[in-house]
């Protein structure tokens, strides 16, 4: 495994390999390090599908707002590394903030629509520098696939709206949210939870579960109004639970859904402090095809 703090380093290193073999295909893995089960996942599934794996590791200060936590952002190098021998990483890339921004950033990318909402809404600019970002990391690795985990859907559907408009060839690989055995969706911040808060913060997979089966077994007799209800009572049920939102849209292009149509594909979103600590979670799943009207 080798370890480059460059730009130009991580390019010639990709040369040598396309040059050795013109065929090769390259899989990226970009994230901000403090790895864990999730992320491994996206490298294991970058392993099986790709000849050259390359791993970044760059906490963005451009996605962080003033008041968010840019300097207590958990970092713990030694495990990252680690994790990335045990998954097969071939190359990772971990630049300082000078290397990837030696100068004030003047050209920023910003994608609408699909970032107004959920996170979007209530962390302004955060998209903005995580779309600017993304596309700096794919300018520099030019690879053949980039994997991305589904416990941030929004920021999936933002690169893979960006992707799309701007022509950048490269595949954009969705993987499955890991979860906890009890079935908290695995996060870097799950470390700043307390016992009683990591307890609690248990409801949210639990009322994302209770929204599929009462999906599933209503179907067209419950709107999609009443199943969001059921995910905030369920929510709010833990004395600890503090809702930034709670939202049924259409998924990938995160538009109100007021009533059933087409068998089209639905995210339950939900974003929840505990503490200081603000968890995110979903599930995406299939609307009924009968027709409902809001309710």
């Amino acid at each position: 495994m080798q370890i480059v703090h460059q730009i130009e380093s991580l390019r010639q290193l990709i040369k040598a390999n396309r040059a050795a073999n013109p065929a090769v295909r390259i899989g990226f893995v970009p994230t901000m390090g403090f790895l864990h089960r999730g992320h491994a996942s996206l490298l294991e599934a970058a392993r099986k599908e790709c000849d050259v794996v390359i791993l970044s590791i760059f906490v963005n200060p451009l996605q962080f707002g003033p008041n968010e936590d840019l300097e207590r952002y958990p970092r713990d190098e030694e495990r990252d590394m680690a994790i990335a021998r045990e998954t097969g990483t071939d190359i990772v890339f971990f630049p300082q903030v000078s290397e990837m921004y030696p100068k004030p950033t003047r050209t920023m990318v910003s994608v609408s629509g699909v970032t107004e909402r959920l996170c979007g809404a209530s962390r302004p600019g955060h998209f903005d520098g995580v779309a600017t970002v993304v596309t700096k990391l794919l300018n520099i690795v030019q690879p053949d696939k980039a994997y991305f985990g589904m416990k941030d859907a929004q920021q999936v559907a933002v690169i893979e709206q960006m992707v799309y408009d701007l022509n950048i060839p490269v595949t954009i690989v969705p993987c499955p949210i890991v979860r906890e055995e009890d079935g908290l969706a695995m996060s870097s911040r799950n470390v700043y939870l307390s016992e009683e808060e990591r307890r609690q913060a248990l409801v949210l997979s639990a009322a994302l579960e209770e929204a599929e089966s009462l999906l599933e077994a209503r179907k067209e007799t419950i709107s999609p109004e009443q199943l969001r209800q059921t995910v905030v009572r369920h929510i709010q049920s833990a004395p600890l639970a503090d809702i930034d939102y709670v939202e049924l849209l259409s998924y990938p292009d995160l538009a109100p859904v007021d009533f059933w149509g087409s068998d089209e594909r639905i995210i339950i979103a939900v974003a929840v402090r505990f503490g200081a600590t603000r968890l995110i979670d979903n599930r995406i799943l299939h609307a009924p095809v009968a027709s409902l009207s809001h309710s």
